[in-house]
């Protein structure tokens, strides 16, 4: 019974000390501008959290749910947010008392001339320490766990929206690629037959040998135009597999050219959602969190006392072995100890220094990175409304161009036109619809983007 008020002490130190919470974080003051720049109409629906769907291609979304799946930087963005978790669960460790039990037996035989004695006896004792947090620093070690852990699942987000983004991206880039190949074909079948017009001609007497070398130059131009669009093909594709974690050796998709693809209308939030819609920004205010939670405990640190509070029991016996039937002694004892710093040179001091150093830069990072998120947000909004012109305006000169090539073949073979203005033609039908392909590549990945920029329907939680 000597032993009751000792560890009710304890157990009431440990519920009082777990009540306090010394950490009070405020975010940075930041106002956000109150429009973007760019965009002609504000729509403030929240976005899917699936946004990739509205693509409308099943290719894509099996290559994301693969590479969610097997991807090493998603398991690597995994594996952090467990050890955070273990991290958390080990900073809580010091709010609850240690409890240790350690039990020995031994044989001793002592001899004289006379005599031999043999003794036997056991040792069974236990242990309860506890550090009373009177300044609450453990406590705030425990809440600067908590905001990393935080941090961590936030960066398991940001790492998943930029991964998907990057797949999506490297699948228009090989889409793409294949419809500049078929292109490159469809302009060397054009080269080719051109070639075989002028070549008749020159049997006829109508075009002469130069003629003729300019349109074979053509042709072996047109046919060397492919090589390293293959070659950009073969490349993208083991890129493509190391974001989705796949063996790179092998790897392939089944699209053969963008024409499929929808480009999706991306509602835009507002620039003050930003702030909740953007999981590096948590990211960033989290480590503020942490940061605070380590001044606590820096400044904790210079306070001159700790206390400690130790409730020991023993039972020993001389008479018998362990588990034996002897009659053991029982003794129990209780300490509080106080510990105080009397000289460290400035040591603790400079360590709050440091801490304070390390919030300063922390709310700078923070800073830079929510202006860094607007910029995004706009260029991408930009590049959206500027691409779509572009991709109209391109498929006008595409038709045009088309038409200007069918009306000098024409002319060419009527005399009219000489082989000059037909190359020209030719060259620049080539050049338009690669062109065209480009923009609509280039509206895409704006697109996405776009998405990335928003937060892609992530939002904080709070």
């Amino acid at each position: 019974m000597k032993c009751l008020p000792p560890l009710i002490m304890v157990i009431l130190a440990t519920l009082l000390s777990a009540c306090a919470l010394p950490v009070k974080h405020q975010a940075p003051e930041f106002t956000p501008p109150p429009t973007w720049d760019e965009a002609t109409a504000h729509v403030t629906l929240p976005l899917e959290k699936d946004w990739w769907q509205g693509f409308n291609s099943a290719e894509l979304e099996r290559l994301i749910t693969e590479t969610l799946s097997a991807s090493p930087d998603i398991r690597i963005a995994t594996e952090r947010v467990v050890q955070a978790e273990i991290a958390l669960r080990n900073s809580r460790a010091p709010l609850f008392p240690t409890l240790g039990f350690n039990a020995s037996t031994g044989v001793g035989r002592s001899e004289t001339s006379d005599t031999s004695v043999r003794t036997e006896s056991s040792r069974a004792g236990l242990a309860i320490n506890y550090e009373i947090d009177v300044w609450g620093s453990n406590i705030a070690t425990w809440q600067g766990g908590q905001a990393a852990y935080a941090a961590s699942r936030h960066d398991y987000e940001a790492t998943r929206l930029s991964l998907i983004a990057g797949v999506a991206n490297a699948y228009w880039q090989i889409l793409a690629i294949r419809d500049r190949l078929a292109i490159a074909h469809r302009n060397l079948e054009i080269a080719e037959r051109l070639f075989t017009i002028v070549e008749a001609r020159r049997r006829y007497g109508a075009a002469s040998a130069l003629d003729l070398s300019r349109q074979r130059t053509a042709v072996m131009v047109q046919r060397d135009a492919l090589l390293p669009l293959e070659i950009q093909e073969r490349q993208s594709l083991r890129a493509l597999a190391l974001l989705v974690g796949m063996t790179p050796q092998g790897f392939n998709v089944a699209g053969n050219g963008l024409d499929e693809v929808v480009v999706p209308t991306v509602t835009s939030a507002l620039p003050a959602e930003l702030l909740v819609r953007r999981p590096d920004i948590a990211v960033a205010e989290e480590r503020l969190v942490t940061a605070s939670a380590n001044i606590y405990v820096a400044r904790a640190a210079l306070f001159p006392l700790k206390l400690n509070l130790g409730l020991s029991s023993l039972l020993s016996s001389s008479e018998f072995a362990f588990m034996g039937l002897g009659s053991p002694l029982h003794s129990a004892d209780a300490l509080v100890s106080l510990t105080r710093a009397l000289f460290d040179g400035g040591r603790l001091r400079s360590q709050v220094a440091t801490r304070e150093s390390e919030q300063r830069v922390l709310v700078e990072n923070w800073r830079k990175v929510v202006l860094n998120s607007l910029k995004e947000v706009d260029d991408a909004l930009a590049l959206v409304h500027r691409s779509q012109i572009q991709e109209q305006t391109q498929r006008a000169i595409r038709d045009e161009t088309a038409r200007s090539l069918e009306l000098s073949e024409l002319r060419y073979k009527e005399g009219s036109d000489g082989l000059t203005t037909l190359l020209d033609a030719q060259r620049s039908l080539f050049a338009v619809e690669d062109q065209l392909i480009q923009q609509k590549l280039s509206r895409l990945n704006a697109t996405v983007d776009l998405y990335k920029a928003l937060g892609g329907g992530w939002h904080l939680e709070r």
